[in-house]
């Protein structure tokens, strides 16, 4: 099943307010996962293999690269076998790039929060606004993020338009 999510990257300067504001207003703090993105080479969207001590998925993603909100649409598959599939994907795929980050989870309803620290690239905040567990209309998705993103006073040229690991590939390059 295709999801829809409005995500929101930002270059982050005070974690600790947008963690402040998060536990005043009763999000459901989540815990702090160890993630490594692992990203295969296809033909159409993105492809990545999370691993983490809270979340473990395949994910599949459609997304624009674009500042400010923008729309993801998304399969996600729970994984048992992460290591396994991650052998056979590489074999069959290649390895794009891999993304290894700290990442703090909270939620507020159908909102997402991650508040992560990416060695060689620094610290963000993601806002995620999505349907997955619920019917819900895109504009009012976007409103979530719009909200939030005043709450977090986050400034427009603090919003990043591309994924981590454009940005690790860029620095390679």
């Amino acid at each position: 099943m295709v999801f829809l999510n409005i995500e929101i990257k930002a270059r982050c300067s005070d974690a600790l307010f947008v963690r402040d504001y998060l536990v005043s207003n009763g999000a459901d703090f989540k815990g702090v996962d160890e993630q490594t993105d692992t990203y295969f080479n296809v033909a159409n969207g993105r492809l990545k293999l999370r691993e983490g001590n809270i979340e473990n998925n395949l994910i599949y993603y459609e997304r624009n690269d674009q500042a400010g909100p923008k729309g993801s649409h998304f399969n996600l598959v729970k994984v048992e076998d992460a290591a396994g599939l991650k052998e056979v994907l590489a074999m069959a795929n290649g390895i794009k790039v891999v993304v290894k980050k700290r990442r703090e989870i909270y939620f507020i309803d159908n909102v997402k929060f991650h508040i992560d620290e990416v060695p060689g690239l620094g610290s963000f905040v993601e806002i995620e606004a999505g349907n997955r567990f619920e019917d819900i209309p895109q504009e009012k998705l976007e409103e979530q993020c719009a909200f939030y993103l005043k709450q977090f006073m986050i400034k427009s040229e603090d919003l990043v338009e591309v994924s981590y690991s454009d940005m690790l590939l860029a620095k390679i390059i």
